[in-house]
């Protein structure tokens, strides 16, 4: 919750039920409000996005709220973005005219979610392979610039996640074993995973995805030409959680040092 208060949401999909079939619920607020037990009762599903929203890009409207959802050629798509596209309105022209979509919203995150449906949708197979995945965010990194942490649901396909290649945004991924097997999850941050009872596997590289698909198997890729890893500052001073880890830095320590560089700063002036 700490990450954003304006609004949230939830999308699950059941990964061999129909593909076209999506529970979701979104609404202004904070997470105890908009998800009573009565709108739990009806997510039903086994695989899902959720997302809480502090609008960077896009006004503070419930029509703004993620996950995002579209139709697509192959099911249905969910998103969740964390993150600013520095060039979303000359992509949202070039969608318009030339990948014939039309935007619903002013968010930068639809811009981001009908790029990586159009170039999954021009692959041309109803069931793709996780490289046909890993090309579709391979086109995503050359046409976005800018900040983005992502995790998309893929109805009857999977569950997808990747990293800006500057890393400008956290992700990081775990793992737990069930009596189903394993069981997989992508956040933005170590706090979401370890407080579920998963095991923090490591952070996804700048560039990199992530796909698990609906038989639970996992796969990971560099997607990015030329990555450089350039965090953001502001996650260590502001926006994560004191007991996160972000890329093995810890953040409470992080930002102890930064309060001992300051001292000796002011020390010295």
């Amino acid at each position: 919750q700490h990450r954003g208060q304006e609004s949230c949401g939830i999308a699950v999909s059941e990964t061999n039920g129909p593909k076209g079939k999506v529970s979701s619920h979104k609404d202004m607020g904070l997470l105890n409000e908009a998800f009573t037990p009565e709108v739990l009762e009806k997510l039903k599903g086994d695989i899902g996005v959720g997302h809480v929203r502090y609008s960077t890009a896009g006004g503070s409207r419930a029509e703004n709220a993620m996950p995002l959802v579209i139709n697509y050629v192959k099911g249905i798509l969910a998103i969740a973005h964390n993150g600013n596209l520095t060039n979303a309105a000359e992509i949202h022209d070039d969608l318009f005219k030339t990948d014939l979509r039309h935007m619903n919203t002013d968010s930068d995150s639809e811009v981001l979610l009908n790029v990586f449906a159009h170039e999954l949708q021009k692959i041309g197979t109803l069931n793709p392979t996780p490289e046909n995945i890993f090309h579709t965010v391979s086109r995503v990194h050359e046409r976005c610039k800018g900040a983005y942490g992502v995790v998309a649901m893929i109805t009857g396909h999977g569950l997808v996640g990747f990293r800006d290649p500057n890393g400008i945004r956290p992700l990081v991924y775990g793992s737990r074993e069930t009596e189903q097997g394993t069981e997989y999850i992508i956040a933005s941050e170590s706090v979401a995973i370890t407080a579920l009872g998963f095991k923090v596997e490591r952070d996804i590289a700048p560039g990199e995805a992530i796909f698990i698909n609906s038989n639970g198997e996992l796969f990971t890729k560099q997607c990015a030409v030329n990555p450089e890893y350039r965090p953001c500052i502001f996650e260590y001073v502001y926006f994560a959680r004191p007991d996160a880890t972000i890329d093995g830095i810890s953040v409470y320590k992080a930002r102890l040092k930064m309060g001992e560089k300051l001292a000796y700063k002011i020390l010295k002036e």
